[in-house]
């Protein structure tokens, strides 16, 4: 496994990079990994989900359908599961670019899959992940790394650009799983300044905690829209105690609703 430090190749200076980031809540890096470390990539998650799924805890595998094993849509905390996933999270490019971002030490807090099946997989509502994080302050970043090639078509990433400036917006329930809160309200301007994110395996998108994206449900009759997740945190950032509350409550009730 061979996605480290000294393999980060990024189409601007690190100065350039941190502006944009700044300026627009989010950024790409087009060809992130190379078409090797992709190949590699996908082979560990195949593996992954063919090995490690079948013995991970309810609350770490989620699916469209329950009864139905080739829906899945999430997995969390796969660097617990796995070292493959272990090197992919700590130590790494990826590590290095969330810190240079967030301009200081960072700690990595989960790794996830992400799928929306061809013709079933559902719309994410917007939402902001700073709401799940609860963080003060709320310094964090999430990447997406796509696996499959993504557009409007198989529920490509968009994002508000700048909406990270204007703090934490109230949420509500959704009913969606795996994204059980997004925002009451989406106006009018942040459909306005919505972007449509494509991306092709091994591009990388980056957002800030505070920055509002959602993305619509696969309508491709034969195309998945595989990707993975890396969060980290600033190191100052603490974690509410009522996080952990709010996610034990959740987990139970999505266990006495059989859907996970």
């Amino acid at each position: 496994m061979n996605i480290r430090t000294d393999s980060i190749q990024c189409d601007n200076e690190p100065g350039f990079q941190t502006l944009e980031f700044e300026r627009n809540g989010f950024i790409s890096f087009p060809k992130f990994l190379d078409s090797r470390e992709v190949s590699e990539l996908y082979e560990n998650v195949e593996r992954f989900k063919e090995q490690i799924v079948p013995s991970m805890p309810r609350e770490h595998v989620f699916y469209e359908d329950i009864n139905d094993c080739t829906s899945l849509k999430q997995l969390q905390q796969m660097y617990a599961y796995d070292d493959y996933f272990h090197q992919l999270m700590f130590g790494s490019k990826f590590e290095v670019l969330a810190s240079n971002l967030l301009g200081g030490d960072v700690r990595g807090v989960n790794l996830q899959y992400f799928n929306k099946p061809a013709g079933i997989g559902q719309p994410t509502p917007p939402h902001q992940d700073g709401y799940y994080f609860m963080l003060e302050p709320n310094e964090a970043v999430t990447m997406w790394l796509a696996l499959d090639d993504v557009d409007e078509e198989n529920g490509c990433v968009r994002y508000v650009t700048g909406s990270h400036k204007n703090g934490l917006q109230p949420h509500g329930a959704t009913g969606t799983l795996g994204f059980s809160k997004g925002l009451l309200e989406y106006s009018a301007d942040n459909r306005k300044n919505e972007i449509a994110c494509r991306a092709r395996p091994g591009d990388l998108l980056v957002h800030h905690a505070l920055t509002i994206h959602r993305a619509d449900g696969n309508q491709s009759r034969n195309r998945s829209r595989q990707s993975l997740g890396l969060i980290y945190y600033s190191v100052a950032a603490v974690e509410s105690r009522e996080k952990a509350i709010q996610q034990q409550a959740l987990m139970e009730k999505l266990k006495s609703a059989g859907k996970i």
